[in-house]
């Protein structure tokens, strides 16, 4: 797999950056795609604790891919993304081109591949739950959430067809900077993601870095078509300490020009790439968290319905309960 992954960059990009994402137990697909174990699946095999979003949407962590068709590519260089930027690795390469070289058909058989792959781990642990780690081996969820822009992958809604078409339900996360890509996708996902992490442009531009100059404006007219989608839409806010967790009437004005069907606000972790670019410090504590949903809630009438201080989320909504599209 590893091999394959020299087409999508230049070869003085490939070593350290295949090296460096090795290590960190990517599982890499084809030219430019990857699956990576996410901590929930061990939790919910090892120790039956699940993430927030079976919680909050009934999706099994213990069934679930995390995947990602553009590993390299993305339009933003956000301060708090886990991912490795062009130039964290003192190499760099233009993260605008996904050269989309490789069939939806090839991405899904290689992530089944993969999650096989991460799942034979478990068959020596004692702790494992058996009947789960049965179940895990037929996934029911992809989170094409991984890294990157997955909008930069041309054929994203074939991709996404497939994975419905073998009984998969998929959350798509973008962050909206291309919404020409969005409005034109072939199939919709099961749930659509756009993050908004920023209440203006001089904010956005500071933490989100956006490698084109119109992209602020982009971000905003995928707001604006979030209600032509019949899929629940959220809106998802990452909250850097000192960064981007002021001006809630901005953030508000941007809500309701999306009108999502849910608000997710999450704090930042301080976890993998990102590590160079942001201290320990900014990442706000739940309760944090939860005071700046509050004074959101108030200024766009959501309410808050649920929340999971250990992944430090909370979810607000104008529903009285979320859908539970897991369960369908």
């Amino acid at each position: 797999m590893y091999r394959n992954s020299v087409c999508a960059l230049e070869n003085n990009v490939v070593s350290p950056l295949l090296g460096a994402l090795k290590k960190q137990k990517y599982h890499l697909i084809e030219s430019h795609s990857a699956v990576k174990r996410c901590k929930w699946l061990y939790e919910s095999i090892v120790n039956d604790r699940s993430c927030y979003k079976q919680k909050f949407y009934g999706i099994q962590s213990h069934r679930c891919i995390q995947m990602t068709p553009s590993l390299y590519s993305c339009t933003q260089q956000c301060l708090f993304c886990w991912r490795a930027q062009s130039g964290d690795l003192q190499v760099t390469w233009d993260e605008m081109k996904n050269p989309s070289k490789d069939t939806p058909e090839e991405i899904v058989e290689g992530c089944f591949r993969a999650q096989e792959k991460i799942l034979t781990g478990y068959k020596g642990n004692e702790k494992a739950d058996w009947r789960k780690l049965q179940e895990a081996q037929r996934p029911k969820q992809v989170a094409i959430s991984l890294t990157g822009e997955p909008t930069l992958y041309q054929p994203l809604g074939e991709l996404m067809r497939i994975f419905h078409q073998r009984g998969l339900t998929t959350f798509l996360v973008s962050n909206g900077t291309l919404p020409s890509k969005l409005s034109m996708l072939s199939q919709e996902p099961t749930q659509l993601y756009i993050s908004v992490c920023a209440p203006n442009e001089q904010v956005y531009k500071q933490v989100c870095r956006p490698l084109f100059p119109s992209a602020w404006t982009k971000v905003n007219e995928t707001l604006g078509l979030l209600q032509s989608f019949r899929c629940p839409t959220v809106i998802r806010m990452t909250l850097v300490k000192e960064h981007n967790m002021g001006l809630i009437d901005e953030y508000a004005k941007l809500v309701e020009k999306a009108n999502p069907t849910y608000i997710e606000a999450k704090a930042y972790m301080h976890i993998g790439f990102s590590s160079l670019r942001l201290g320990f410090d900014r990442m706000p504590m739940h309760r944090e968290v939860k005071d700046f949903a509050a004074q959101l809630a108030e200024k766009t009438g959501y309410k808050v319905i649920n929340e999971a201080p250990e992944s430090r989320v909370v979810l607000l909504s104008r529903l009285e309960k979320p859908l539970q599209v897991g369960l369908s």
